[in-house]
């Protein structure tokens, strides 16, 4: 039996193909880079990552290139002359080896009949350069749908959303509060040969001007801080957190903002942490361990109340609903391939499920932080209306804010290039008896 691996550019092209049928990239890479030796792993995430990024622009080209579509069988070398356009227009790879590294890889993929197209195809990309793009799909390098829709709910900062969304996302720290002020750790950061700066508004956040491997980071393996993004981080100041209160964190995997609930108030008297996903659990727990931190996890729907909620109400609920990801395409491209316009108005409803199952199990004098990592306003503050309108004892908070903007209910982050991810908000807070 042949155990030649294949070459990188082949398993970027199955990956692609992957995502196409409805994988994350977190679900179809990693079983990609077991196949090659660390060093070259990186080359390979970037590759799936920026061929993902600019899918739809690259896609267009490749459809003016082509005289006609590949069988379905082929669709594999469609994905491969994406990845290698993507080479040819996005990165200092040299001409020559994209083309005959690609052409080796169309034999890889058991293709031979197919290397003479796929040699065309390419030597004239080189020789032509970029055309037009033919959409604002292809111009803006997302799904139409998502472009219209942004047009429509942001008329004056679509554009710029779509941009950002294609921006590569800064790495941002959150620095473990219980083990160093914000200020310290910079200067380990400085002493270490890592540039950075703190972050505008979340209180603990710091952003390096060039990602590194976390292994490089100050006592990071000792907990002394996690990578997440600054919207983020901004759920512990809006939570009000204080000594002896019990916290829940309804959707907890994996992890983040479970372990920022706990820095940022060392005195809690509980943390209850759930997720559905009884694949994800595991990493929150990884998490806690590094941060030597501890919470009660549980496996469970958090709608399903009467299946896992022991009779104690919670003085604080962090809820961080699944959404449309809508604010963290930067962060995850394949998002572009795998969301649909359809997705939404469900999400909406189990977003509004969740909403007042959390409000069910909320202590009277609680507050509940409603999340989302989303910029479609059907998920975000139209959902708070919404539930408002059901619950007319339920009061808005207002907090003092200087990030994002005020919407009719919440606020609102739009992805920024230079920092922050888009989220999305909103405080309510249940009367007394």
């Amino acid at each position: 039996m042949n155990h030649r691996r294949q070459p990188m550019r082949a398993l970027a092209a199955q990956v692609l193909q992957g995502v196409e049928n409805g994988q994350s990239l977190t679900q179809c890479l990693p079983a990609a880079l077991n196949q090659l030796p660390p060093a070259e792993r990186p080359e390979l995430q970037a590759l799936c990552y920026g061929t993902c990024r600019w899918f739809h622009r690259l896609d267009d080209e490749l459809g003016q290139r082509l005289n006609k579509p590949l069988r379905t069988p082929d669709r594999v070398i469609h994905h491969l002359m994406l990845v290698a356009l993507f080479q040819l227009r996005y990165s200092q790879q040299a001409t020559y080896a994209v083309l005959n590294e690609t052409v080796e890889a169309c034999r890889a993929l058991g293709k031979p009949n197919l290397t003479g197209l796929v040699n065309g195809v390419l030597r004239s990309a080189e020789r032509g350069g970029a055309p037009e793009p033919a959409t604002d799909a292809a111009r803006f390098s997302h799904p139409q749908w998502m472009v219209e829709k942004l047009r429509h709910n942001w008329p004056d900062d679509w554009q710029a959303i779509l941009e950002a969304n294609n921006a590569q996302a800064p790495m941002t720290l959150r620095v473990n509060a219980l083990r160093f002020s914000r200020e310290d750790y910079l200067g380990h950061l400085a002493d270490a040969g890592i540039a950075a700066h703190a972050t505008t508004f979340a209180p603990q956040g710091i952003q390096l001007a060039t990602p590194v491997p976390v292994d490089r980071l100050p006592w990071f393996a000792d907990g002394a801080a996690s990578v997440q993004d600054e919207a983020a981080q901004l759920c512990t100041t809006l939570l009000d957190l204080a000594p002896g209160q019990r916290v829940l964190d309804a959707c907890a995997a994996p992890g983040g903002k479970t372990c920022a609930i706990l820095e940022a108030c060392g005195e809690l008297d509980e943390v209850v942490a759930i997720d559905a996903s009884a694949e994800r659990l595991p990493r929150v727990q990884e998490n806690l361990d590094r941060l030597d931190l501890q919470a009660t996890l549980q496996q469970a729907d958090a709608a399903a109340t009467d299946q896992w909620w022991d009779g104690r109400p919670f003085d604080r609920i962090l809820l961080d609903v699944p959404c449309s990801a809508s604010g963290v395409i930067r962060r995850h491209p394949d998002i572009k391939l795998l969301r649909r316009e359809s997705d939404i108005v469900p999400l909406a409803s189990i977003q509004l499920g969740l909403l007042e199952a959390m409000w069910s199990i909320l202590k009277p004098g609680g507050r509940l932080v409603y999340a989302t990592c989303s910029v479609f306003p059907q998920e975000n503050h139209r959902i708070i209306q919404r539930f408002l309108k059901q619950q007319p004892v339920a009061t808005l908070g207002t907090p003092e804010a200087a990030w994002g903007r005020a919407m009719t209910a919440g606020r609102q982050l739009l992805p920024d290039s230079h920092s922050h991810d888009g989220f999305f908000y909103a405080v309510l807070e249940k009367p007394e008896l």
